[in-house]
């Protein structure tokens, strides 16, 4: 299985790296991330990455989200009916809906904010 992991949040400085690199790969713009960093009560980073658990798979009533032979949950555009089940049900509330795209979003454990990250705070496994 093949799913974005975090090494060492204590690592993390918040810089944001990681969300800016995903946002401008797949949205073209800053502001929508499959990725979200944000601060916990006692001001540590709180890193929310996509852990492949699957519940927006089991939540989509077109049954439009399939797991793939690496692991990983991906949203079928053509199947997919924009109920945006799978936004509401996203435990770490990071399944992207944005205004100028029909269809939600979601991590593909594509790698782009491992790269980005400069304390190297992220990993891709493959299990």
């Amino acid at each position: 299985m093949k799913k974005l992991v975090v090494n060492d949040s204590s690592l993390c400085m918040a810089c944001l790296s990681c969300e800016i690199a995903c946002s401008e790969a797949f949205y073209k713009t800053y502001g929508n991330s499959c990725i979200k960093i944000d601060v916990k009560k006692d001001n540590s980073p709180n890193i929310k990455t996509c852990n492949q658990c699957g519940l927006c798979a089991k939540k989509c009533p077109e049954g439009a989200i399939k797991q793939n032979a690496k692991g990983i949950y991906m949203i079928d555009k053509k199947t997919c009916t924009s109920c945006f089940k799978c936004v509401e049900v996203c435990p770490k509330g990071i399944i992207v809906k944005t205004e100028d795209k029909p269809n939600p979003s979601k991590c593909i454990a594509c790698g782009i904010c491992v790269k980005a990250c400069p304390m190297e705070v992220l990993e891709i496994q493959e299990n």
